[in-house]
């Protein structure tokens, strides 16, 4: 019993598919995060203003906000394997396009948001398929193992990519960053070439396409449960957008860090992302309610964005973007699940697709409101007066006309 409890994070690698579709999505992730890292310094190499650093995580965002619910109703509609290949595709195609522009010194400002949105159209298709697929792939008893195990691809995915890019910028220049992540983006697809005959997914009528979008409607409409929800996470999201619109900003043109510091910020965002997922939130959850560890994870990350406004030392804000990870991940996933708990079986697909919507439509929103307000005000400013207002609302949520406070379990 000992045995099977300690390897059952393990259990979905004894299936073969899932396993060369696994280490081919860390290698794809790998790049797709020294993509983003080399996208955020061929941006800043350009001398742009704060506005522009900032509008890379609204255009990385955006696309979710937009095709996130048509997504989720398409992936149930066609068959999700090609659906895929498709969206591998489309991506592959356009890192090929930065990385061929940017050869030809054709790379402007305009030109990098435009390609990181088409990316994100990408990545916002791709998502809800690939995690339904999962079911697919898997047996009833690999399915736990394999969520842990995805989970831990994006985090492994997130620290490689991040170090790799700061260390072979200056080697080998964003360019050719660009094109590898362009063919890591196929592996995935020459992984899925691997795998039998689809299982025959049936294709539903284009009326349940749109039914889906008024279901989600209707169903948030008549749900106060799920109205609080929505309501603490596009606050969340609102704030915690100042992290990625701002934290780039401080390091490149307040501090004027080198790519191989941009890479280690990243690194060190995912580092702590990863403490808080395997050993912090564990603790956590042993010891306080839902609600308790989310208002905690949401004081620190006030604490995080009052720092990023004052510190002007590499080694230090390195360590302001460790805690971002570690708040980031804490808040976010007690949200998450305060969420799963909160809607019903039949209608998660569709609730999930809405939270997502609406908490990466807020980021958008976000990334905009921070980079205009720091351009004009500066950096400083505006990251005190928002983690002052995080503090604010922490600690004045029951004066809202919806219980934000709300413990969705009890202890």
């Amino acid at each position: 019993m000992v045995k099977s409890a300690v390897s059952s994070s393990w259990t979905a690698f004894r299936n073969r598919t899932f396993r060369v579709i696994w280490f081919a999505a860390v290698i794809s992730g790998t790049c797709a995060f020294a993509h983003r890292a080399a996208a955020t310094w061929a941006m800043n190499k350009l001398g742009h203003s704060a506005l522009f650093l900032s509008m890379m995580s609204t255009c990385t965002s955006l696309p979710f906000f937009l095709f996130t619910l048509p997504a989720g109703a398409l992936a149930d509609m066609v068959d999700r394997r090609r659906l895929i290949a498709v969206m591998h595709i489309w991506l592959a195609v356009a890192a090929a396009g930065m990385g061929v522009l940017g050869w030809f010194h054709l790379l402007n400002s305009y030109l990098i948001l435009l390609f990181v949105f088409l990316i994100g159209v990408g990545i916002a298709f791709n998502a809800p398929a690939f995690s339904s697929l999962l079911t697919d792939i898997v047996s009833e008893k690999e399915l736990p193992s394999a969520s842990v195990l995805t989970g831990l691809q994006f985090d492994l995915s997130a620290i490689i990519g991040s170090a790799l890019a700061g260390a072979m910028i200056p080697l080998i220049g964003t360019d050719i960053i660009f094109a590898a992540n362009s063919a890591a983006f196929l592996l995935v697809n020459f992984a899925l070439l691997r795998w039998g005959p689809s299982n025959g997914q049936p294709h539903s009528v284009m009326e349940d396409f749109f039914q889906s979008f008024a279901t989600a409607i209707r169903y948030v409409r008549y749900a106060p449960g799920m109205q609080v929800i929505l309501a603490r996470q596009i606050l969340f999201s609102l704030l915690v957008a100042s992290v990625p619109a701002l934290l780039p900003v401080v390091a490149l043109k307040s501090l004027h860090i080198g790519a191989a510091r941009l890479g280690l910020m990243y690194t060190s965002m995912g580092v702590g992302s990863l403490i808080a997922a395997a050993f912090i939130l564990p603790w956590g959850r042993a010891h306080y309610s839902p609600n308790t560890l989310t208002r905690l994870a949401t004081y620190l990350l006030a604490l995080v964005i009052f720092s990023m406004a004052f510190v002007r030392q590499s080694q230090p804000l390195l360590m302001v973007a460790a805690f971002a990870g570690v708040a980031w991940t804490c808040a976010g996933t007690e949200l998450w699940l305060a969420g799963q708990r909160t809607m019903p079986a039949w209608a998660r697909g569709r609730m999930n697709a809405t939270v997502i919507m609406f908490s990466q439509g807020a980021t958008a929103l976000g990334g905009i409101v921070y980079g205009t307000t720091a351009q004009i005000w500066g950096v400083t400013p505006v990251l005190v007066a928002v983690a002052g207002l995080t503090v604010f609302l922490l600690l004045t949520l029951h004066l809202f006309s919806f219980p934000l406070s709300i413990d969705f379990t009890s202890r």
